[in-house]
């Protein structure tokens, strides 16, 4: 499965911490990332992530492309709601491509940790025959 990582600055060692501790289970997967979260996930865990630009600097745009072709099947985007973000409506408009291409996206820990618990048990298979 295709696997997106996005954290907000504040967020960003929140994000660390969650994937060292699904490291085992990230590693089966693509991972995705913006960035300066893909270059600290490579810095603190074996995971290979293919980095975009940082989220500012049009990454999330790229991501949103990727789900636009359909080839993304899950984004963990743990988002700060607290502190305004310049590119906001990049957000947003990932997000809205989520919800337009049914893909399961978390943006706080609690759903990310649903949705790697899926992944761990394979119950995210279905997004294969969407993909198809």
């Amino acid at each position: 499965m295709n696997v997106a990582l996005i954290a907000h600055d504040n967020k960003k060692e929140l994000m660390m911490n969650f994937v060292i501790a699904y490291e085992n289970i990230l590693k089966n997967h693509n991972l995705f990332s913006t960035g300066t979260t893909g270059k600290r996930v490579m810095e603190v865990t074996s995971l290979k992530v293919h980095r975009f630009q940082s989220g500012p600097l049009g990454g999330d745009q790229q991501i949103g492309a990727v789900i636009a072709e359909n080839r993304m099947d899950m984004v963990i985007f743990l988002r700060d709601p607290m502190t305004p973000q310049p590119h906001e409506p990049d957000i947003q408009a990932l997000i809205r491509l989520c919800d337009v291409h049914v893909i399961p996206v978390a943006t706080n820990l609690a759903t990310a940790e649903i949705l790697i618990r899926g992944l761990e048990r394979g119950d995210i298979e279905w997004r294969k025959h969407v993909r198809d």
